[in-house]
C-alpha cells in the first residue's frame, strides 16, 4: 500500500535534480528537441509536475545521459514527507492548484482564495513545488466543513460535476493545459 500522497516534482526541482536552470526544462520539452515528452507530466493550474520516480529516471533515457542528485532527491523526498514514489502520471491522485479549487467552488476571484490561503483559513498545501501550492483533491474535499463553519459570504458548494471530472481525469475547465508561450506559441501543443 502507497503512503497518502505521491512525490512529485515541478520545473524547479526537475532542473536541480540535474544541475541545470529551469529553463532547460522548457527546452527539453520544446517540440524542436524532443528530449522530454510533454505527455509524461500531469497539468495542474496550467503548469507541468512530474512524478519524481520519472524525474529520477529521466537522465538514463535521454542520448545524452545525464547525473541525477541524489542528495536532492533525498531532500526532495524528507521536504514531502510520508508519501511513495510513483513513476506515470496515471498512478496519481487527483491533485488541485488553485484554478482548479476555484472551479470547483464557482469562486468569484482568485482573491477570494488567495485571501482565505493567506489568512490560514484553508488547509496547508500538500506540497509547495516551484513556488506553486498544490493539494490532494482529498484535502480540499475533507476541509469542505471547516470552510463552511467559518464563511461568511461564499458558500464552499462543491460542483460535483467538477469534482467527478477531477477524479476521472477528465477535467478540462481552467487551469487544465499549459499556456505554451514564447516561439513555439504560434505552433500549438
Amino acid at each position: 500500500m502507497h503512503g497518502r500522497k505521491p512525490y512529485l516534482v515541478g520545473h524547479q526541482e526537475f532542473a536541480a535534480l540535474y544541475g541545470v536552470e529551469p529553463q532547460m526544462v522548457g527546452q527539453w520539452l520544446a517540440p524542436s528537441r524532443g528530449v522530454l515528452d510533454p505527455a509524461t507530466a500531469i497539468v495542474v493550474s496550467g503548469v507541468r509536475y512530474w512524478p519524481l520516480g520519472f524525474a529520477c529516471r529521466f537522465g538514463k533515457t535521454t542520448a545524452r545521459p545525464k547525473l541525477l542528485n541524489v542528495r536532492l532527491r533525498e531532500r526532495l523526498i524528507a521536504e514531502q514527507g510520508e508519501g511513495w514514489e510513483p513513476d506515470l502520471g496515471e498512478e496519481l491522485p487527483p491533485i488541485v492548484g488553485q484554478h482548479e479549487i476555484i472551479e470547483l467552488f464557482h469562486l468569484p476571484s482568485q482573491g477570494t482564495l488567495a485571501t482565505r490561503i493567506a489568512q490560514g483559513g484553508f488547509p496547508e498545501q500538500d506540497w509547495l513545488l516551484s513556488g506553486s501550492r498544490l493539494w490532494l483533491l482529498d484535502t480540499v474535499i475533507a476541509a469542505v466543513p471547516e470552510l463552511r463553519a467559518s464563511a461568511r459570504t461564499v458558500s464552499w458548494e462543491v460542483d460535483q460535476k467538477v469534482e467527478a471530472a477531477l477524479r476521472a481525469g477528465t477535467y478540462d475547465g481552467p487551469g487544465s493545459v499549459v499556456l505554451t508561450r514564447g516561439r513555439h506559441a504560434r505552433k500549438g501543443v
